[in-house]
């Protein structure tokens, strides 16, 4: 651990690789903490993230050095200011060959601390989201996403729109990033699950997300209004997992319309979950490469999703999938599957030959390696 300065206390520690994130509850954090596990067999690796961000995912125990430096949720040019000098005082201490920055705001201040270095390191940034809406704050965030990418050595995105904007942008190097899911098995047998959570012999539709504006939730309530209350002589029942600011509102609105609606609430037994659906649903505006769409392949799973980001470089022919915001379009793919034992498992059988092809953490962390290698020789070859 580094103190407050920002300087490794004891002296002495070194770092070959400096992973840059801001606050995470999720994805993002779970995915440095495998690059930290792959990437420490190579040499010290520290991780420079709010202490918040540090604790949840205990890189200290992954073997990271680790370094407190508050990259905000937003965009705030005093505090971007002082994370950037915190991170460039430990940058300076540790002197690594390479700083990967995960998301925008983590790359802006990764690239305000490296700028002034008189051996500055190679900078790689993952692009992990999307900036959506219009407006002010939006054009900020997206010109904020052009110039990190401008001025990053090589760029990584999670899906190939963000790929493709990084290199309008001008940057050096740009391919899609490589983020898998981590391994997970079920803990209980469908029937029991279905027990347990009084689903009896009623098709489910499940949906797993965090309860935001991103994720399409109003349009799923919307689809979940004109499916039929049953199907084969089956009650029909939508589960969506996930917490998150639009919890009460989404109550209320299930309990106005009297949607088959449950809120479950977080959830660590998703694939328990995934167990006992029927078929499985992503309403999303955007995503990346979404994990739990990834279980869900694993899980054999009937996938009915939107075609939005990075969601159809993830499923491939295996899911069927819709336009954004089409909630029709959502509740028809969804009445097809509810009523067709046969397809359902076809789709299934699909979902497991795609599950086949998902790169694993060992692709991911190859990949990372040979990005860093080529960022490196970018940057000594612009030095020399």
């Amino acid at each position: 651990m580094v103190d407050d300065t920002g300087s490794a206390g004891g002296g002495g520690e070194r770092a070959r690789v400096v992973l840059v994130l801001g606050s995470s509850a999720g994805g993002v954090g779970r995915h440095v903490h495998a690059l930290v596990e792959a990437l420490r067999a190579d040499g010290p690796v520290a991780v420079a993230a709010p202490a918040a961000t540090l604790e949840r995912f205990a890189f200290a125990d992954a073997g990271a050095l680790t370094a407190p430096v508050e990259v905000g949720a937003s965009l705030h040019p005093l505090r971007d200011a002082r994370a950037a000098a915190r991170l460039r005082a430990l940058l300076r201490r540790v002197r690594p060959e390479v700083v990967h920055a995960h998301g925008v705001r983590a790359g802006l201040v990764a690239l305000l601390a490296v700028r002034s270095l008189p051996r500055r390191p190679a900078l790689v940034v993952t692009l992990h989201n999307a900036v959506l809406g219009a407006g002010r704050r939006a054009a900020l965030g997206r010109a904020v996403q052009r110039r990190v990418a401008a001025g990053a050595d090589a760029v990584l995105g999670v899906s190939g729109d963000l790929v493709a904007q990084a290199r309008a942008a001008g940057a050096a190097a740009a391919e899609r990033a490589l983020v898998p899911a981590p391994p997970a098995s079920p803990a209980r047998e469908p029937a029991r699950v279905r027990e347990q959570e009084g689903l009896g012999d009623a098709l489910v539709v499940l949906a797993v997300a965090r309860l935001a504006p991103q994720k399409g939730l109003g349009d799923l309530l919307a689809a979940a209004a004109s499916l039929p209350a049953r199907v084969g002589g089956r009650d029909v029942v939508v589960l969506v997992a996930g917490d998150g600011p639009l919890r009460a509102a989404l109550q209320r609105r299930v309990a106005a319309e009297r949607l088959p609606v449950r809120l479950l609430g977080a959830r660590t037994d998703v694939p328990d979950l995934l167990g006992a659906a029927d078929v499985v649903v992503s309403a999303s505006v955007w995503e990346g490469q979404p994990v739990f769409l990834q279980e869900a392949l694993r899980a054999g799973a009937a996938v009915v999703a939107t075609d939005a980001g990075g969601t159809g470089e993830v499923t491939g022919a295996a899911a069927d999938l819709v336009p954004v915001g089409d909630p029709p379009a959502l509740a028809a793919a969804l009445r097809r599957l509810l009523a067709d034992d046969a397809l359902r498992a076809d789709r299934g059988a699909a979902a497991l030959r795609r599950a086949a092809q998902l790169p694993t953490a060992e692709d991911a962390a190859a990949q990372v390696r040979a990005v860093h290698a080529r960022a490196v020789a970018h940057r000594r070859a612009r030095v020399g």
